[in-house]
């Protein structure tokens, strides 16, 4: 397991807490994981329920898509926020925040 940065190069400027790039739409990303929580206790119960195999399927095929756009949205809101502020801060952490963001690419494609 590797070890990685966590704290973000930008902060507000009302509190001075750090910020991410996703937290212009926190409440969105929210509202679609809630969406998507009703959708894994929708499979539980059809399993529970004995349901039919491939409308099973079908429904987690729709889980996996749901899942996937919420972490297509992060990786595009982390490269246009927290990559582009390392960068703009130095040659160095710029490079570090492509890694990181290259090695979670690498760790999406794997699942």
């Amino acid at each position: 397991m590797t070890t990685r940065e966590t704290q973000p190069l930008e902060t507000s400027d009302a509190d001075s807490l750090p910020t991410h790039g996703y937290i212009t739409d926190k409440d969105r990303y929210l509202s679609r994981l809630k969406r998507i929580e009703g959708q894994a206790r929708g499979v539980a119960r059809m399993v529970d329920e004995e349901q039919y195999c491939i409308d099973i399927l079908t429904q987690i095929s729709a889980l996996t898509a749901a899942l996937r756009g919420v972490a297509l949205g992060l990786l595009d809101d982390h490269m246009k926020h927290c990559v582009l502020e390392a960068a703009q801060l130095s040659p160095e952490a710029g490079q570090a925040k492509i890694q990181e963001a290259s090695d979670a690419i690498a760790r999406f494609m794997r699942s």
